[in-house]
C-alpha cells in the first residue's frame, strides 16, 4: 500500500479497537473522480501497520489510482514460478470463492450494464495476467436436467494480485446479458444470460464456483522488458489489459516494463468506458509509455462520415502501427468474435496500400509469437 504521499485520491479508513478491523480485511471505499464515483476494495493487515491509538487514521491509496510511487505488492513468491498455472480446478472439482464486490463500472447513458466483481479466492487459485477464469452458475442445465450448468469463461481483469495487492482475490469484468423481443421491445428475462445475471446480481458474501485458470495465449510476455504491446479491445474485452498495465505502470514487480503500451478501446459512448479514470492516470503519469485511443461508435464518426469502431483508429494510426510490428511489437485483440472480421479487413486493406501482402504478415506475425486473439 501507498502511503500518503498519494494522498490525491486516497481514503482514510479508521484504524479502531474492533476485532473485525484488525484482522486482514476488506473495506469499500467511495472515491470521487471528476463526475463519477468508484467504489474501490482495499485490503491491509492493520497488526503490520502498527496501528496506533484509536481515532487515528491510516491513508490508504485507491485501487483504482494509478500513481508513479508504485504499489508494494505480496506475495512475492507469485513472480517465482516460470510457468502459469493451469486449470488447478476442473468442472467437476470447482473452487468455491467468494464474492467480495460488485460494482457497476458504467454511466447512465450506457445501452446495458457492466460490472467489475471482486472474487476472493484466498490465494488457492493463483493466475497470471491474461488468463481467464470459468464461473459456473447455481442450478441445473436445463438441457441436461440434474447436471450443473456448463462453465462460462470471463478474462481476468486483475494482476496476480489482485485489485488488493495480496495475492487473494481476483477480478472479472461482466456485462449483464439480456435480451429484447425484437415485437415488444421489452426485456425477456427468461432468455437473460444465466451466468453474467448470477454474477452481477451476486452480493458480497456470496459463494462462487469458479474453474481454471486457463488460456496461454493472452499472457504478457515478459522476457523483454523494451517489448511493445499494441491492445485492441471492444467492451468488456478491455479486461486483460487492464491486468497488463497495472502490472507495467502501478505494481512495484520484478517486471519492469520499458517499451510502449498502447491501448484502443472501443464502445457505444463516453458513459460506456471502463476503466477511463485509470487509464487516463497512467497517460498523465507515464506520457512517454503509454497511449490511449477511443472509438466511441456512438458519439465520433470516422472519415467517411459513418460510425467510429476500433478499425477505424488502427486505420488512422495504420503507418505507426505497422511499423512497430515490423520492429516485434505484440498485438493483442479481446473482445466480441464479430470485432475481428472489420479489423482483418482493415488491415488487409492497409497493407496492400503499402504494397504488403497481408496473408503473408499475419503468417509471419503469428510465427513469431506477436499475434494473440481472444473473442467469444
Amino acid at each position: 500500500m501507498a502511503h500518503s504521499t498519494v494522498s490525491q485520491f486516497s481514503v482514510a479508513v479508521p484504524t479502531g479497537n474492533d476485532i473485525s478491523l484488525r484482522r486482514s480485511v476488506l473495506k469499500r471505499n467511495i472515491v470521487s473522480f471528476g463526475n463519477k464515483s468508484w467504489a474501490s476494495n482495499l485490503s491491509f493487515d492493520l497488526k503490520s501497520r502498527n496501528a496506533q491509538k484509536s481515532n487515528q487514521y491510516i491513508v490508504c491509496m485507491s485501487v483504482q489510482q494509478a500513481s508513479k510511487s508504485k504499489v508494494g505488492v505480496s506475495p512475492l513468491e507469485l513472480e517465482a514460478e516460470k510457468e502459469p498455472p493451469l486449470n488447478l480446478f476442473k468442472p467437476k472439482e470447482p473452487y468455491t470463492a467468494t464474492i467480495v464486490s460488485v460494482e457497476r463500472l458504467v454511466g447512465p447513458k450506457a445501452p446495458g450494464e457492466t460490472c467489475h466483481i471482486v472474487i476472493d479466492h484466498g490465494g488457492n487459485v493463483p493466475y497470471w495476467e491474461g488468463q481467464s477464469y470459468g464461473v459456473i452458475p447455481p442450478g441445473e442445465n436445463p438441457k441436461k436436467p440434474g447436471s450443473p450448468h456448463n462453465v462460462r469463461l470471463y478474462s481476468i481483469a486483475s494482476t496476480r494480485y489482485g485489485d488488493s495487492f495480496d495475492g487473494k482475490t481476483a477480478s472479472l469484468c461482466v456485462r449483464r446479458a439480456v435480451y429484447y423481443d425484437p415485437e415488444t421491445g421489452k426485456e425477456d428475462p427468461s432468455k437473460s444470460g444465466i451466468c453474467s445475471n448470477f454474477l452481477c446480481n451476486s452480493k458480497p458474501g456470496d459463494k462462487v464456483q469458479i474453474t481454471g485458470p486457463s488460456g496461454k495465449i493472452m499472457l504478457l510476455p515478459e522476457d523483454n522488458p523494451n517489448a511493445n504491446h499494441i491492445m485492441i479491445a471492444t467492451g468488456t474485452g478491455v479486461a486483460p489489459f487492464r491486468g497488463y498495465l497495472r502490472r507495467m505502470f502501478m505494481e512495484d514487480v520484478t517486471f519492469k516494463f520499458r517499451g510502449l503500451a498502447w491501448l484502443f478501446l472501443g464502445v457505444a459512448n463516453s458513459d460506456s468506458l471502463l476503466y477511463d479514470e485509470e487509464f487516463s492516470k497512467y497517460l498523465e503519469d507515464y506520457p512517454d509509455q503509454f497511449r490511449y485511443d477511443r472509438a466511441l461508435s456512438r458519439e465520433q464518426k470516422n472519415k467517411s462520415g459513418g460510425k467510429m469502431y476500433v478499425q477505424d483508429k488502427i486505420e488512422e494510426y495504420s503507418d505507426e502501427i505497422f511499423k512497430l510490428l515490423d520492429e516485434g511489437a505484440h498485438i493483442y485483440f479481446c473482445g466480441l468474435r464479430g470485432m475481428m472480421p472489420g479489423i482483418q479487413d482493415t488491415l488487409k486493406r492497409v497493407a496492400e496500400q503499402r504494397g504488403e501482402n497481408w496473408d503473408e504478415k499475419l503468417s509471419q506475425l503469428k510465427k513469431n509469437k506477436q499475434w494473440h486473439v481472444e473473442v467469444y
